[in-house]
């Protein structure tokens, strides 16, 4: 976790982190709580890395490769 945490930080991971932070921020201090939700979820991607933040969503990185089979 702490790996995943410190390494591999792209633009797109930073500015996830700081826009989830951000309506966080003015969820609190508008007192609209029902804003916490996206600004947390945005916040964790950011930080976590998981999800578009990490850039996981985009040129078949998510695919599944196929096992070989095995020929008897």
């Amino acid at each position: 976790m702490k790996n995943r945490i410190l390494t591999g930080w792209s633009f797109r991971r930073a500015l996830y982190l700081a826009m989830g932070l951000y309506v966080v921020v003015q969820g609190i201090i508008d007192r609209e709580w029902l804003w916490l939700i996206p600004g947390i979820y945005f916040a964790s991607m950011g930080l976590f890395a998981f999800g578009c933040a990490s850039g996981n969503c985009y040129g078949g990185q998510c695919a599944i490769e196929k096992e070989p089979t095995k020929q008897s």
